[in-house]
Parts: C-alpha cells; sequence; structure tokens
C-alpha cells in the first residue's frame, strides 16, 4: 500500500493530508487562532464540584471551565499489568470513589487534556498525565508496561515488553510501546525513555513556579506531530510545501528517527500541492450529505449532536443476478466507503449504519468483516457491534476534536441550522396571517410587505388572486416589494 503525507503551511492555517494509494484518508488542520490543547498540561483550580454527576470543573485559563470526571482523576499507581487496550489507552480502576473525597473547590492541580471543547461543550481532563514519544507514551504516575494492540507478532510483542521493562529499571512509572517501535533497536527506545524522563522532569519543575490557568506544557505543533505520530515504514514520502516548516521536520526526523529522514521532501512546485493531489476537490466531497458508490448506489451521512447516522441505498445499481446479490454487493462496497468516511470526516462519538437489509447471515458477516478490515487503518479508537434485530450496526469511534465539517462550516444563518427552508407557500399563508393581525391592531390606510424576491414572485405571480380577496376582506391597499437583501424566510409588514 502506498501512502504519502501532505503538508501545506500557511501564515495563519495549516493542513495535514494522509493520501492512501492516491486517495485522501485523513485531514488534520490547525488554525493559529484556534489551535487544539488536547495533550497540553495545565495548572487549574476546582471551580466547582458535583458529587450527582461524579464530576469537577476546573478553570485551566480557557474559553469555558474544563471537565474532570472521577474515572479520570489519579489515585494509587495501579499494580503491574501485562497489557494496556491500545495505543495509550490504561484501563482505569473501576468504580471510582465519590468525587468530593478525590478533590475540594479551590484546589490546585495539574490537569492534562484529552479531548478538545466541542460545540457547547469544555474541555475535557485527566490528572493521568501521558507524554508521547517517536517509540513510546510515558506514564509517570502508572506503573502499566503495555504494547499496542496493533503490533500483533508476538514474538516481538513480548521482546518490546521486555526490553521496555529493563528500561524502566524498577522506577514504578509505566510505559505504553506504540506501533512505531515495531521492529526498532534497543537503543532508539533507550533514547525515548531518556528523551521522556526529561521532559517530565521539567514539567514538574515547571509545575512548581506556574500560575492557575497557566500551561505548563505543550505539545508539539501539527507538523512535527504528523510526523512523530504518521509516519511508519509504509509512508513512501512527506511533502512540505514551506522551506521553514521543511527545515524544521528534517531536523526532527534527524534527531528522533533518522532512518525516515530522507523520505521528507519540500515541494517547490507552482501548482498548489492540495491541488496536484487532488485534495481539494476531495475535502469539498466530505462536506456534501451523499457520498457517491462506485456501483452507483450512494451513502447519506447526517451528523447531529447526540450521534451520526449513515444511510446505505442501492440508487442506480440494479445489479446482475437478483436482489439479495445487488444489496450484498452494494452494502460491502458501502462498508469499505463508510470506514474511509469516518477517517476523512473525523465523525466520532455514536455512529449508527442502516446497512440495506440482507436475509442470508453469511452475507451479514462478510459486510462485518469487510467494516473491520476498514477499519483497522484508523488510528481512532473504534468498536463495534453485530447487527441488531432492527438490521442496524451500532458502533463507536473516539472523538478528541471536532469533525472536519465543524472545524469548517457553521450553522446556516438563513435556518439557523435546522437544514430547512419554509416553503415560499408556507411564507405566503404566514404573511397572510400577519397582515390580518397587523390591520386588528393598528390603523392603517396601506400595508407594504418587504419580502425576498422569491416570496414575492410567489405572492404576486400565483396567489394574485388571495391578495384581491384578503384587500377586499380588511378594505386596505396590499402592496409588495422584493428586496434582494432579505432572506427567504425574512419578512416585514409595515403600516402606511
Amino acid at each position: 500500500m502506498s501512502e504519502e503525507i501532505l503538508i501545506n503551511v500557511t501564515p495563519r492555517e495549516t493542513r495535514v493530508a494522509v493520501v492512501e494509494n492516491g486517495m485522501l484518508q485523513e485531514l488534520h488542520i490547525e488554525r493559529t487562532s484556534r489551535r487544539g490543547v488536547v495533550g497540553n498540561i495545565y495548572k487549574g483550580r476546582v471551580q466547582r464540584v458535583m458529587p450527582g454527576m461524579q464530576a469537577a470543573f476546573v478553570e485551566i485559563g480557557l474559553e469555558r471551565a474544563a471537565f474532570l470526571h472521577a474515572s479520570d482523576i489519579m489515585r494509587v499507581p495501579p499494580a503491574p499489568v501485562g497489557e494496556g487496550d491500545g495505543e495509550g489507552d490504561v484501563i482505569a480502576p473501576s468504580p471510582p470513589p465519590a468525587i468530593s473525597s478525590l478533590v475540594h473547590e479551590g484546589q490546585e492541580i495539574v490537569v492534562q487534556v484529552v479531548k478538545d471543547p466541542i460545540g457547547s461543550k469544555g474541555a475535557r481532563l485527566t490528572t493521568q498525565v501521558s507524554i508521547p514519544s517517536r517509540y513510546l507514551v510515558f506514564l509517570p504516575h502508572s506503573r502499566v508496561l503495555g504494547v499496542s494492540a496493533r503490533i500483533e507478532n508476538e514474538t516481538e510483542r513480548n521482546r518490546l515488553k521486555t526490553l521496555v521493562g529493563e528500561l524502566a529499571n524498577g522506577s514504578g512509572q509505566g510505559y505504553i510501546v506504540r506501533t512505531n517501535a515495531e521492529g526498532q533497536p534497543a537503543e532508539a527506545l533507550a533514547e525515548d525513555v531518556d528523551y521522556l524522563r526529561k521532559a517530565w522532569g521539567a514539567i514538574r519543575e515547571a509545575s512548581a513556579s506556574t500560575r492557575v490557568g497557566q500551561r505548563i506544557y505543550e505539545d508539539l505543533a501539527l507538523p512535527l506531530r504528523a510526523v512523530r505520530d504518521l509516519m511508519r515504514k509504509n509512508v513512501d514520502t512527506v511533502r512540505v510545501d514551506s522551506r521553514e516548516a521543511y527545515d524544521r521536520l528534517n531536523a526532527f526526523a534527524h534527531q528522533f528517527m533518522p532512518e525516515l529522514a530522507a523520505r521528507i521532501e519540500h515541494y517547490a512546485g507552482e501548482r498548489p500541492i492540495f491541488d496536484l493531489y487532488g485534495v481539494e476537490d476531495e475535502i469539498q466531497r466530505a462536506l456534501q450529505k451523499e457520498v457517491p458508490l462506485k456501483s452507483g448506489g450512494y451513502l447519506v451521512i447526517d451528523q447531529t449532536e447526540a450521534m451520526a447516522t449513515i444511510d446505505v441505498n442501492t440508487g442506480s445499481f440494479l445489479g446482475q443476478r437478483n436482489l439479495e446479490e445487488t444489496v450484498y454487493r452494494t452494502n460491502l462496497e458501502a462498508a469499505q466507503s463508510v470506514a474511509r468516511q469516518l477517517r476523512l470526516r473525523n465523525l466520532g462519538g455514536i455512529i449508527i449504519i442502516d446497512f440495506i437489509d440482507m436475509t442470508d447471515d453469511e452475507h451479514r458477516r462478510q459486510v462485518l468483516r469487510t467494516l473491520e478490515k476498514g477499519l483497522a487503518h484508523d488510528h481512532a479508537r473504534t468498536s463495534f457491534h453485530e447487527f441488531s434485530p432492527l438490521g442496524l450496526v451500532e458502533m463507536t469511534r473516539k472523538r478528541t476534536t471536532d469533525s472536519l465539517e465543524r472545524q469548517l462550516c457553521e450553522p446556516c444563518h438563513e435556518c439557523n441550522g435546522r437544514g430547512t427552508l419554509k416553503t415560499t407557500e408556507t411564507l405566503t399563508y404566514e404573511i397572510f396571517r400577519e397582515i390580518t393581525r397587523a390591520v386588528r391592531q393598528f390603523e392603517a390606510q396601506q400595508l407594504l410587505v418587504i419580502a425576498s424576491p422569491k416570496v414575492v414572485n410567489k405572492i404576486t405571480d400565483e396567489e394574485s388572486a388571495a391578495v384581491a380577496e384578503l384587500e377586499e376582506f380588511l378594505g386596505k391597499s396590499i402592496r409588495f416589494q422584493a428586496d434582494e437583501q432579505y432572506a427567504q424566510e425574512q419578512y416585514d409588514v409595515v403600516l402606511l
């Protein structure tokens, strides 16, 4: 599989695209004015303890107070265990004690952001600090020694776990071995351990002098994070269109991943790098609700506050055998497309997939296997269940930042985010009722209605007879004026 990382840098925005076999799979965006805070460590102060929610709100200097759940508060280090449940994930003890026994209002506390503020919700915090490096995630308050579940070779897993255990040297601190560590020599891991210990020492020293609401530690900028987290042996090239960013990436790579540094290239072409690879067009398509499938079928993706839903339709695909075979082929293609769209659109939380109904149990199993295979490439943690009695597939995908749509778009100013507008017919009758209401309340010889051209044309062309009847009934003259500045649902009834 051919994989490339493209980095587009402008003064106010940086974008990173992951392209596999010529197709855009992931897009990461960082803007100077709204840089993400995941991974940052702050000194905070507990503002309010909520026993009913088993949580506390903590002031860390952001626009809204951040949320800290009892299960995310460090207590005593857990006993050593054999595995983590994935890259950087530590299995927390359960159930946690009462929140009031863990923190109190006014208490100063060092916390790390694990989820950016999303919508109206503040950031999510933890006191179980973790610091990532190229090959490891350092857990200073834990004794967990885990290996990423994506390293499947048992011999390699045992080698890495043994090696990291020796490097930990009974320090009582934990590590998670990342996917990138597969096949790496002991020297490379030892360098990471040394770097992480120094970083933690600097954080501890800074936390003693930092004031409440100030940042103690900040994660790397997006281009460096992309190289650290996304660059693996199967990545052919990293192309960056900024000479300054290239120099920083090159220096970073030579220090932390010298064996891959030669794959970083500076793109100096006249044509924008995202245009060259068709990324801009893919971004525009990722903001549409419908996703066409090669067979002629299509997906309809809706994102709400509670969940994302994906509906699969056969569209113009008629198949060549029978209905069951047509449905099966469409669902197989849809499963592959769904896995890609989840990564590309960065959809998270609860996701419901409504595949076309299938009667064959083996077909259902194959569709789920295809979905599972597609999700295996996803960097975010995912889980899904078998088909429900209603024929739906329920799944979750870990969400740490806003979806692509919510990063790039805002609610429609005309419909206030409803996604629909009142029809001109509905507005016509609404205006008629408003005219009647105004005449009964106020004295006027004539009325002027100002509305959008589309609504005025509807009234004066198709509803002219109704306007004449209304004038006769009220004994008033009514004039209509079209104004390009008026949105479709906006109108004014003026008494003259």
